[in-house]
């Protein structure tokens, strides 16, 4: 640990200056104004990835936004490592709640405050340092190939295809991604299960122009009262998913793997605490952990209508609107899910109403096994950092083109993530702490250590 502490000490201001350029690019691939900022990015992780030491690295256009690919082959004999990550970041709405700009970091408190400093600029980068450190010191002992992408945040659109167009390119005997979480920042943990993800827009129109309440309330629907309505309808008492056929593909876990889940360390205490709420709800039968690990859910992720401007407007709208997202378990399909929500939703509504559902991005769920070698090497590489066994957890979160790039590239992928729960990711002030990320370098030049192929 000596060599890698003294080269991240004497460095560790030219790695804050270089994550700092990359996190002020603001890479919000939602929203299409901001187009050439993801190619501004693109352009910043070629010259990382060179910076770095890598052999080569080329820009790829896709029908969306770019992804950046990089390489150092220093024997085709040796194994090979892909390193996968984004350069796209979640929009930083609503603005007045960021305690600082969100594209200007700032460290306070020992963290970087920023959109994008843990997901996934900082996580990502995290691999580029290590990188960096085991080819300045003549440490690398296998191959390794970057793809960094510029479509996570709304679903890796084209990657799937970028990845049949180019499946020699990206040939490897694993995939790393951090992209996800530890369950503290003295426990570290190894995440061997996503959750899928099906996402729609629905539309509810009532009459054809917006009305006086007054005059007609009570008499006509009003759209925003059936949307909320429908979206009641769609979980019971229980908050069991009532769906048709939603929970027909989903497998029980086992009581044993239900008990090894539970061996990990879980406050509930401190976890309602640290989110200012006074209880928890969820699946009845279940615990919060299994809730958002093995369980599915549902979720109105917007909804909007009518007047929402200041003061009062009395008005029946004619318009209704909501952005709802489920997460899935392994063995659901996201496309199944999809159309039984579509089905069920629009056969529910009233005749007063016309519902439009437009499904959105979505993808499957994912398990890795934990006997995998690379897995070996991820547990000992954490052991060497932390001094500890990380925890195997299930992540309520979803990462859809994990899945894709098993079935696709014939890849499995582990997932050795840094970020921590109080991160605020998807949040106004996000943040990431420096010592996960100096952790974070460590830990990854010590997976090259123990991976053996």
């Amino acid at each position: 640990m000596e060599q890698i502490n003294k080269y991240i000490e004497e460095n560790k201001d030219r790695f804050l200056d270089e994550l700092f350029g990359l996190i002020r690019i603001p890479s919000i691939s939602s929203i299409k104004e901001h187009k050439p900022d993801m190619y501004r990015c693109a352009e910043y992780w070629k010259q990382l990835m060179l910076d770095a030491g890598a052999d080569k690295a080329v820009i790829f256009d896709t029908p969306g936004n770019p992804v950046t690919y990089g390489e150092k082959i220093i024997d085709p004999n040796l194994p090979t490592v892909l390193v996968y990550g984004h350069m796209d970041v979640m929009p930083v709405d609503p603005i007045e709640l960021w305690k600082s700009p969100p594209f200007e970091p700032e460290i306070r408190d020992g963290k970087i405050w920023a959109r994008g400093a843990d997901d996934d600029k900082g996580q990502a980068f995290i691999h580029a340092k290590a990188f960096e450190y085991l080819v300045k010191t003549n440490q690398l002992t296998c191959n390794v190939k970057f793809m960094i992408e510029g479509e996570e945040e709304i679903g890796s659109v084209h990657l799937g295809q970028f990845c049949l167009d180019h499946k020699e390119m990206l040939k490897a005997d694993i995939i790393l991604v951090s992209d996800t979480g530890m369950i503290a920042r003295d426990i570290p943990s190894i995440t061997t299960g996503l959750r899928g993800l099906s996402y729609w827009e629905v539309e509810v129109t009532g009459p054809n122009r917006d009305l006086h309440s007054g005059i007609f309330g009570g008499a006509v629907a009003n759209p925003i009262n059936e949307l909320s309505k429908l979206i009641a309808s769609m979980t019971d008492a229980d908050n069991r998913i009532t769906i048709p056929g939603f929970y027909d593909d989903v497998i029980d876990v086992s009581k044993e793997e239900r008990e090894k889940l539970g061996q990990a360390p879980f406050d509930l205490e401190a976890y309602k605490k640290a989110l200012d709420i006074d209880d928890i709800q969820g699946e009845e039968g279940y615990s919060t952990p299994e809730r958002t690990g093995i369980r599915p859910s549902f979720d109105i992720c917007g909804i909007w209508g009518g007047y929402t401007g200041e003061g009062a407007k009395t008005v029946l709208p004619s318009k209704a609107y909501a952005k709802i997202s489920s997460r899935l378990v392994p063995n659901q399909d996201h496309n199944k899910i999809a159309t039984l929500f579509k089905e069920h939703f629009e056969s529910i509504a009233p005749k007063s109403v016309k519902v439009k559902v437009t499904p959105h991005h979505g993808g499957q769920g994912y398990v890795c096994p934990i006997n995998l070698p690379a897995y070996k090497a991820a547990e000992k590489a954490y052991e060497d950092v932390f001094g500890k066994t990380p925890v195997p957890v299930r992540s309520g979160g979803s990462i859809p083109i994990i899945s894709t790039f098993e079935e696709i590239l014939g890849t499995k992928s582990v997932l050795m993530g840094f970020g921590l729960e109080s991160d605020a990711i998807h949040s106004p002030n996000e943040n990431f702490p420096l010592e996960n990320l100096f952790n974070g370098i460590r830990t990854i030049s010590k997976f090259y250590k123990h991976f053996k192929g």
